[in-house]
């Protein structure tokens, strides 16, 4: 396996608005695993899709071995050497692991039947699939459809699928976030056999512990620009934290803030087996509590599991003194609960119906009179959440996909606060919106709080939280680890906590 250097000079790429990339120049060397880091919004996705070929820079250009390339798409990416494994799978359940590894690249041989001109060489498709599992030393059946497989077992065929190619760079994107410990120890195994075969690796990951295995070299990107690389020898989690995020000052949360004594959530030794384990907590009436922890910690499960949208192996959840002995979103809907998701788009909002029909899903229920909406009640419904939310909508009748990120997301919280909740869930609520609308989401947030109305906020961005909140849970690997005042505290402290293992 032959490797080659891959090279990123001032590449720059802009979308309306916005600059993803300012400048950006990057060398990947043949036999080592380089880890690309950053916050959200650092440009580490743009940058991985501008060397697959899936997105064209603005300016600047690619080099392989020195030889000038123009990668015009994936395909293009793949003939020129370089190949990328994502976080989420590209798999196709009902297809064998052999045809996954081939797809598109099936082999054929000259039909006999006269029906067609050519037929599948099934020999040569399970050979070939073999050989290049045997190649990385994976075990597996090539003729197993790929739906009886564990997350592991697939993750391994996406690599085998990428290494079909006979890649001289491979990237991977978050690959360990759905595995297991012992998981993720044969795919680091696998990734330092391909280092040494002379691949250049490019590594994104949150998990500190993971980079000090596999890692050589670690570099940092922040607001589109690259800051800088170093050894990873020299990679301390503060080291890391001031190279992602810089000079911050945290945003003051307001002076009249007042959290009530009184407990309004009661968490107890809650599991969900591969998720999280064990967790227990308390929330107080008008409290913002966050959630703080890198992709894969579990702080996204354990939300849908307390809202009973994920079932739970064991523990105890009470709302309001009252044990909830079978959650589920109509349980918990109604015991006071609301649930803002991290995708809005897919898990929060209707598309295709109005701004009025979104703000008024959830509370249906208050709106209507024996199964028929009752339009005045709603029009005076969506006409105080427009006012209080301060939604930037210009005809309440269009559909709600034509507003900007920030207005969504107002309008995804203003249909759970019509069910007047005692607790809203809020996971990953300013991302993709503006500056603006992000202070605005936050004056939200207190405004709840002073009105009673307590909080649980997930966030991949930290000075959120510690600007936000008024205490944070650190998760690790499915565990609560510990708690946080956020008052006074150092941002690199709170991302060191989230990444030492």
């Amino acid at each position: 396996m032959v490797g080659a250097t891959l090279k990123a000079i001032h590449i720059r790429k802009v979308y309306p608005g916005t600059v993803a990339l300012n400048d950006v120049s990057i060398a990947f060397e043949p036999g080592r695993v380089q880890a690309l880091l950053g916050k959200n919004g650092a440009g580490k996705s743009t940058l991985i899709k501008v060397l697959s070929g899936a997105t064209q820079p603005t300016a600047g250009s690619i080099e392989i071995d020195g030889r000038t390339v123009v990668l015009r798409s994936p395909k293009h990416a793949f003939q020129n050497g370089i190949a990328t494994v994502y976080q989420e799978m590209s798999l196709i359940p009902e297809l064998t692991v052999a045809e996954n590894i081939l797809f598109g690249r099936l082999p054929r041989v000259q039909s006999l039947f006269g029906l067609c001109r050519f037929t599948i060489d099934w020999p040569s498709v399970y050979r070939q699939a073999h050989e290049v599992l045997e190649e990385l030393g994976v075990s597996l059946d090539v003729k197993q459809q790929v739906r009886f497989l564990g997350v592991a077992q697939q993750q391994l065929v996406e690599i085998a699928k990428a290494m079909s190619f006979r890649p001289k760079v491979l990237m991977f994107d978050e690959p360990t976030s759905a595995l297991a410990h012992h998981e993720c120890q044969s795919l680091f195994r696998l990734i330092r056999k391909l280092a040494s075969g002379g691949v250049a690796i490019i590594y994104i990951s949150h998990r500190l512990q993971e980079l000090r295995e596999i890692v050589d070299t670690v570099s940092v990107l922040r607001d589109g620009n690259l800051i800088g690389s170093i050894p990873m020898t020299e990679a301390t989690p503060r080291t890391i934290a001031d190279m992602m995020f810089g000079q911050w000052l945290p945003q003051q949360r307001p002076a009249n803030e007042t959290v009530s004594n009184k407990t309004v959530m009661r968490v107890s030794h809650l599991s969900r087996r591969g998720r999280f384990e064990d967790v227990s907590f308390t929330l107080n009436r008008g409290e913002v509590l966050g959630l703080a922890g890198m992709v894969g910690s579990g702080r996204t499960s354990l939300l849908m599991s307390i809202f009973g949208a994920d079932p739970i192996d064991r523990g105890r959840i009470e709302l309001a003194d009252k044990l909830i002995r079978r959650p589920s979103p109509v349980v918990m809907k109604r015991a006071g609960l609301g649930l803002t998701p991290e995708n809005r788009k897919e898990q929060a909002l209707v598309q295709l119906l109005s701004t009025r029909d979104n703000i008024c899903l959830a509370g249906l229920g208050r709106i209507s009179l024996r199964g028929l909406i009752w339009h005045e009640r709603q029009r005076a419904v969506v006409e105080r959440t427009i006012d209080d939310l301060r939604i930037d909508v210009a005809d309440i009748t269009t559909p709600v996909s034509v507003l900007s990120g920030g207005n969504q997301q107002k309008v995804v919280v203003g249909n759970w606060l019509n069910t007047q909740p005692l607790v809203m869930l809020l996971d990953e609520p300013t991302r993709g919106v503006d500056v603006q609308s992000r202070q605005q989401i936050f004056k939200l947030i207190w405004q709840l709080s002073r009105q009673g109305i307590s909080a649980i906020v997930v966030s991949s961005e930290l000075e959120e939280l510690v600007e936000v909140c008024s205490r944070i849970l650190v998760m690790r690997a499915g565990r609560l680890v510990t708690e946080v005042d956020p008052q006074g505290l150092e941002l690199s402290d709170l991302i060191t906590l989230c990444m030492e293992q």
